[in-house]
């Protein structure tokens, strides 16, 4: 049985065509991912599906009516009375507006007995004492503590609303399921269970997502969005991207034979052509002989209407990725340590501390992914590693030679006034061939260049930002979710960027692709403290999974303590005394692992 069956959809903004010609259907019980660049019109075809906005052509049959479908927006309209169990609690409809109807009965002077009797009876009648225990249980569920149940819907933090959209679908449990972003302001254990919540879930499901390993875990087939079709692919995110390089082989095969053809034909009719000129200027008043170079001209003909009919249905030659390439010089930066912290400790107020006596190093060539849940201090220690922020305890030592740039200050001090291009001729050395070239490679093509910073959209002045940022002499990059607001192609260059750069960088990010991709070191924040550890993403996962069985309050111990000791003996001694420093180190870090061990 399908939910609804989508043909020839259209929508146009201020004369400008954002799709056209959209096909799209959605099966019960089948989670299918809309994927698409920014500005693609993705959110447009999602609320068009809802009948929130009118497509301009087009048809739509829907075999669920769309209001039965359930939503989770990135904005969602809601009463700002709302306290977030109410907000969860309307999802009951019928019920919820009964219970409702019922309290509003019993605060009146004088109680209409019979007005209550009948609300009361169709309440019981609905199982409505339920509704409370259902909605608590949905909370509990995406791990909404009682003490936000009261507060307003619209105080809410953004990962806090998602989540209360979240307990609110739970409770609705529809058949159908629109979803534009799930994945937004979530932290990883948030993200995980929700993934987990949607392989169990049995309804349909249409959603946007940028998340890539989300994309893979969740969805059964993925529709790409473009201006003139929606085509729609098997698989997760990792298995579009196998059918798009195989689609991209064969039209560059089939692209190949067509030139070589294209090429064969103009030879021929020019050997006709020739044949003809000359056999004709040959036979003279030959009556035989001017029919045989006629044939030639008939040949010629039939080969300039094949070459015709080739032109036509050619396939476009396939467009290679751009890729930056740009080497940047770290020779001037000798030393090995970029900095140190040391004894840190940082709360916002008396009750919790962020933060109790972290120890580590920042070294060249370490990729640092900083992970850990919501409210467990990622950002503020990178601010307390860029000196935004100051730490009550402890401090951090900064290498004289190091430069540090950091993401979220560039990103507020962008210069609105100034256009793309003069953004970037700004930069030491920068010419306009260069820039061109750059601001190609990061999707700004062509006149695009000269628009005013100001009338960007977030992706676009993050874009900016982080080229910014990248060509700013730094040899530390310092990066608080540097990869929000952008689509996938975006991102996949930044990784290429990211793995292509010579300093050292320390990452925040809830992408957990983009961790995996560009990490060498993981340093996880939460209640048990500091995991630091040498390694990628998958192995420190594999790490932690091994780890279950034994103490891991020790297993943390003695890795750190190896980790100290690693980098204690990769270091490099600028004198005598700074030597001695260092082996003195080593031996206090050796007995203190052989009194662990």
């Amino acid at each position: 049985m399908f939910i609804f069956k989508a043909k020839g959809l259209c929508k146009e903004w201020n004369g400008n065509i954002i799709f056209q010609n959209i096909d799209i259907k959605l099966q019960q019980g089948e989670h299918v991912a809309l994927f698409g660049r920014n500005g693609s019109g993705k959110t447009s075809l999602l609320n068009g599906l809802l009948e929130k906005t009118a497509f301009d052509s087009g048809s739509i049959q829907r075999f669920i009516p769309s209001d039965d479908w359930g939503v989770l927006e990135q904005d969602p309209a809601v009463d700002s009375n709302l306290t977030t169990l109410e907000f969860v609690q309307s999802a009951a409809g019928k019920v919820y507006h009964l219970k409702k109807e019922l309290e509003h009965v019993q605060t009146q002077p004088e109680i209409n007995m019979e007005k209550y009797t009948q609300i009361y009876n169709e309440f019981i009648g609905l199982d409505g004492y339920s509704l409370d225990t259902k909605a608590e249980s949905a909370l509990h569920q995406v791990k909404l503590t009682s003490e936000v149940w009261g507060s307003s819907y619209d105080q809410l933090s953004g990962g806090q609303k998602t989540r209360a959209q979240l307990a609110r679908l739970i409770l609705q449990n529809p058949e159908c399921i629109i979803m534009d972003e799930p994945t937004n302001h979530l932290d990883k254990e948030t993200i995980e269970w929700l993934e987990e919540w949607l392989v169990n879930y049995k309804g349909a499901v249409l959603f946007v997502s940028h998340d890539r390993l989300f994309l893979d875990r969740t969805a059964h087939a993925i529709y790409e969005l473009n201006t003139n079709e929606c085509k729609r692919y098997e698989g997760g995110y990792s298995a579009y991207r196998e059918q798009k390089e195989v689609e991209r082989r064969t039209q560059e095969s089939t692209y190949r034979k067509q030139e070589q053809k294209k090429e064969d034909l103009l030879k021929t009719i020019q050997n006709y052509q020739q044949w003809f000129q000359q056999a004709h200027k040959a036979a003279g008043q030959n009556d035989f002989a001017r029919s045989k170079a006629i044939k030639n001209v008939s040949r010629f003909k039939a080969k300039e209407k094949e070459l015709e009919r080739l032109e036509n249905n050619k396939v476009q030659k396939p467009q290679a990725d751009k890729k930056l390439n740009v080497k940047l010089d770290d020779s001037a930066f000798s030393a090995r340590r970029l900095l140190q912290i040391e004894n840190l400790s940082f709360s916002y107020d008396e009750e919790k501390e962020l933060f109790t006596n972290l120890n580590t190093s920042i070294y060249r060539g370490d990729r640092v992914g900083v992970i850990g849940p919501n409210g467990s201090g990622k950002s503020t220690l990178l601010k307390l590693i860029t000196g935004v922020l100051t730490a009550e305890k402890g401090g951090i030592r900064q290498n004289p030679q190091t430069k540090i740039g950091y993401f979220a200050q560039e990103l507020e001090n962008l210069d609105e006034q100034k256009t793309i291009l003069d953004s970037m001729l700004e930069l030491p050395g920068m010419t306009q061939t260069d820039a061109r070239t750059i601001l190609g490679c990061f999707l700004f093509s062509r006149e695009s260049v000269f628009k005013q910073i100001s009338t960007l959209s977030m992706g676009e002045k993050c874009r900016i930002a982080f080229l910014n940022l990248y060509f700013s002499n730094a040899n530390l990059l310092v990066l608080d979710e540097p990869t929000n607001f952008l689509d996938v192609d975006t991102k996949e260059v930044i990784e290429d960027v990211l793995q292509a750069y010579p300093g050292a960088l320390v990452i925040v990010s809830h992408d957990r692709y983009l961790i995996k991709e560009t990490s060498n070191r993981i340093i996880q924040l939460g209640d048990q403290g500091m995991i630091d550890y040498v390694g990628t993403y998958d192995e420190f996962l594999e790490h932690k999974n091994n780890a279950t069985e034994s103490d891991p309050r020790n297993d943390n111990e003695i890795r750190e303590l190896k980790l100290k000791l690693t980098q204690l003996m990769s270091m490099e001694a600028e004198d005598e005394q700074e030597k001695e420093e260092i082996l003195y180190e080593i031996k206090k870090v050796q007995k203190m692992l052989h009194d662990k061990a």
